[in-house]
């Protein structure tokens, strides 16, 4: 017996110095949470290493202050959704934009801001409610996701989907949803599954195809309201690549998409072939291990945004685990074999310094997709926010989106039937 329980025993140890090991070499020298999710794939096309690109003289789009911009204006399925915790009623926060951005205070019951408060009734919110007074969309795994919406005065000539990135939430896109409010276009979005008001565990899914599945039965349920609108996306990191996934699923379904730092490679200096390989044997025997969590310091050279990021109650704050680590590997790979698929306008923006997603995976989307409005440019110095950057970057980034989707709109509402 004590035979047995000695072995046992050095069989621990050693189980224990394998999973070291092994997070050890899956912790990434920058400190980003999903950029050694790359595949070092054999025969795999190479991006060239550089490009020119036009510039633009920085500039911000005047008067960008819209006169309606309302948030959960209308549920699109008939159904509400909060964000309160029970100490809480809705009457104590407005519904204004601004209330879903930076601004929010920490909501009291979580004490832990990257975990969800336990199950105490038929479905999983922050408010843990079953009456709850904001607008959200019912998916068809049946959880609640909050959504956001921003209308203009006048009757919209597009509509737009905004796919926050991971870990985020859909409230930190206000100013980029003003631009496009101002050119008279509706845009709209949800937090995704298992982020910021939206049901689910933090940074848990079960499928990649999750998120685009929710993305497409949203944009469903705004073209039954708008029919005859174009739809465009616009999706950033982790939501460009669900972006990038949406138009491939729908080839001729949007009339184009702009994408700031999409996810389409990983990190050159973590993406090795050992950590693709020890992540894939981890999420088998320990799918809920922490890999740690992102050094936020990479996300932008502007350290105000940087702590309104790590301020931020709605933005996840934990680790990584390995089963949502495994599902982004997975969307790398999808997102390679989906780029010649595309066929619709796109914009593409990206920072040379970008140390979560690597900027050669811009230059392989361009390369790659066979769409013949496709415009590339290419911020050097700047790091993976590009519209949270340094204010001569985002003030560019903002100019142009606006002059994109000013332009791409005309077109669109040119093309469609009176």
């Amino acid at each position: 017996m004590c035979n047995e329980w000695s072995a046992l025993e050095e069989s621990t140890v050693a189980l224990n110095t394998v999973i070291m090991t092994l997070k050890s070499n899956l912790h990434l020298p920058c400190g980003g949470a999903w950029n050694f999710l790359k595949e070092e794939e054999e025969g795999a096309p190479q991006p060239r290493a550089s490009r020119d690109t036009k510039s633009v003289t920085p500039q911000t789009p005047g008067g960008r202050q819209p006169s309606n911009i309302s948030a959960g204006v209308r549920p699109p399925c008939g159904h509400t959704g909060g964000i309160l915790n029970r100490a809480q009623t809705a009457s104590s926060l407005s519904t204004g934009v601004s209330d879903f951005g930076m601004r929010l205070p920490f909501l009291p019951g979580l004490e832990d801001p990257s975990r969800m408060p336990k199950e105490g009734s038929p479905r999983r919110t922050l408010q843990n409610n079953p009456a709850p007074d904001f607008p959200h969309l019912l998916n068809a795994d049946g959880q609640y996701l909050f959504c956001q919406y921003w209308k203009p005065s006048r009757p919209p000539k597009a509509l737009v989907f905004v796919s926050h990135g991971a870990g985020e939430h859909c409230g930190r896109y206000d100013d980029l949803a003003r631009i496009l409010v101002e050119l008279d276009l509706l845009a709209f979005a949800h937090d995704h599954v298992g982020h910021g008001r939206s049901d689910g565990e933090r940074l848990v899914v079960s499928d990649f195809q999750v998120f685009i599945r929710d993305v497409l039965h949203h944009v469903d349920t705004m073209q039954r309201d708008y029919p005859g609108l174009p739809v465009f996306l616009l999706g950033h990191s982790m939501g460009g690549a669900i972006a990038i996934l949406a138009a491939a699923e729908r080839p001729s379904h949007f009339a184009g998409m702009a994408l700031i730092a999409p996810l389409v490679l990983a990190s050159p200096e973590s993406a090795t072939t050992f950590k693709v390989l020890a992540a894939k044997v981890l999420n088998l025997v320990l799918p809920n291990l922490s890999l740690g969590a992102i050094d936020f310091n990479v996300l932008s050279r502007n350290r105000e945004e940087v702590e309104n990021y790590n301020s931020d109650p709605l933005v996840y704050h934990g680790g990584l685990k390995v089963s949502f680590g495994t599902q982004l590997l997975n969307a790398v790979s999808r997102v390679e074999r989906g780029i010649p698929k595309l066929t619709l306008p796109f914009l593409l923006l990206q920072g040379s310094d970008d140390r979560l997603c690597d900027s050669k995976g811009a230059y392989l989307l361009l390369d790659g997709a066979k769409s013949q409005d496709k415009t590339l440019k290419v911020y050097e110095g700047a790091y993976h926010m590009l519209h949270k950057e340094l204010p001569e970057v985002t003030n560019s980034v903002f100019h142009e989106i606006h002059m994109w989707f000013s332009q791409r709109t005309a077109e669109a509402g040119a093309r469609s039937p009176p």
